[in-house]
């Protein structure tokens, strides 16, 4: 049995910075059958959506996420001390938060011990709920280098791809390479280079072999160069980029996930728990981070979101709240939601989605009132009206309260009736 819902009423921005208005969007079957004027609709007369004062956009999209971690004021703390079990069903949790929050895509970019495979796996497959996920496996570190204590350590070159191997046959639709310090990490600094230019080369070029694409945790300078001149396919945090780092990763086509939320975060609750020399590390790159996004962004380079979710007080659920971080600090607010939309599908490599257009998964966002002249219509979940994942409205805000759909048995009866209530 076919399947079909219109929406229309509202304004659609179609993630690729158009704005369309008195169209109709035609969702057939899980995709998007029809984009089009509204007179073209004038006959039909099955299941309508009007969302007349909204906003209807493609499900948002974080490229750095953390399943495995909750967000506590020290996760490796509380991590260590659950069971993988445990660890599984808070993975899952955090999956669905996101969706239900808008994510209807992420990239988990470092887990423990390949626990959040499975959840992937679970939403992927749509037996369970969720958003569509991508995971990097373990992290690939140095000795002694940021992630060590849930990543894969590894010296030399050679050492470097047989660990790119082990992702790779774990499953991993991505690599993730450690080329600085970090904040998180205690004895290390995120201004050094921790992997030689050979190591990031080594691994990279291994990852792409096998049609991997690699994402580098570079803060440092040097790090990040390394990382660029390796082919990575995005820069995580980019703290301390300079003008070289700047031209090369223009000239590379590099991503930048900015991760605005982490550090963010962590300077926001210095008292409440998290490691002092987290603190400490994170007031000290905090405006410095806040210059290199501003000067990549101005130089008109490539970003796309990501939160760093599941680091201290940067809780899965809360994803959206990037695009405020990102206006605040000068990102003009399409462009920001084009990064949190078609640009994160692109780095992901996700065909498909990211954008609303004829033939697309029906991945969508439909907010209260007008996300340019107000962002937090986006970032603030509580101006959701609904979140559609694959055709299937996972979360409707309505009248008598919000709706969450979680057992994929009854997600149509469930919208009918909800929706029915609230349009």
């Amino acid at each position: 049995m076919t399947e079909e819902t219109l929406y229309e009423g509202g304004t659609i921005l179609d993630g690729s910075g158009a704005t369309l208005e008195a169209h109709g969007v035609m969702v057939r079957d899980g995709r998007i059958a029809e984009l089009a004027p509204l007179d073209r609709f004038q006959g039909f007369t099955g299941f309508r959506v009007d969302f007349t004062g909204g906003t209807l956009l493609p499900g948002l999209v974080d490229c750095h996420v953390h399943l495995t971690m909750g967000g506590e004021g020290n996760p490796a703390a509380a991590q260590a001390s659950m069971t993988p079990g445990q660890v599984t069903m808070a993975a899952f949790k955090h999956a669905q938060q996101s969706l239900m929050s808008g994510i209807t895509a992420l990239r988990d970019c470092g887990g423990k011990d390949y626990l959040e495979l499975a959840v992937r796996d679970a939403c992927n497959s749509g037996v369970q709920i969720g958003p569509s996920i991508l995971c990097s496996g373990k992290v690939i570190c140095m000795t002694g280098g940021h992630g060590n204590r849930n990543g894969r350590i590894a010296d030399g070159a050679d050492e470097v791809i047989k660990a790119v191997r082990e992702q790779i046959h774990a499953g991993a639709d991505l690599i993730k390479m450690m080329a600085t310090g970090g904040v998180m990490t205690p004895g290390v600094s995120p201004e050094d280079a921790h992997f030689t230019a050979e190591e990031m080369a080594a691994g990279v070029a291994e990852g792409l072999r096998f049609r991997k694409r690699t994402a580098s945790h570079a803060q440092g300078s040097l790090g990040i160069l390394n990382a660029v001149r390796a082919g990575v396919a995005s820069i995580e945090h980019g703290i301390f980029m300079d003008d070289e780092c700047l031209k090369e990763m223009l000239d590379a086509g590099t991503y930048l996930v900015p991760t605005l939320a982490a550090v963010r975060n962590i300077v926001a609750n210095r008292d409440n728990g998290v490691p002092a020399q987290a603190v400490e590390k994170a007031v000290r790159v905090q405006e410095r981070h806040i210059q290199s996004i501003r000067m990549f962004y101005e130089a008109g380079g490539k970003i796309a979101m990501g939160t760093d979710a599941g680091t201290p007080f940067n809780l899965h659920g809360e994803n959206a709240l990037e695009l405020r971080y990102m206006t605040e600090i000068g990102i003009k607010p399409m462009d920001a939601i084009v990064f949190s939309t078609r640009n994160g599908i692109d780095l992901m490599g996700l065909e498909g989605r990211g954008i609303v257009a004829e033939g697309m998964h029906a991945d969508l966002l439909i907010v209260d009132g007008d996300p340019i002249a107000d962002i937090d219509r986006v970032a603030d979940r509580t101006n959701h009206r609904m979140v559609i994942k694959n055709g299937v409205p996972a979360r409707i805000k309505t009248d008598d309260g919000v709706h969450e759909t979680h057992n994929p048995a009854d997600n149509v009866l469930r919208f009918t009736s909800a929706a029915n209530a609230a349009f």
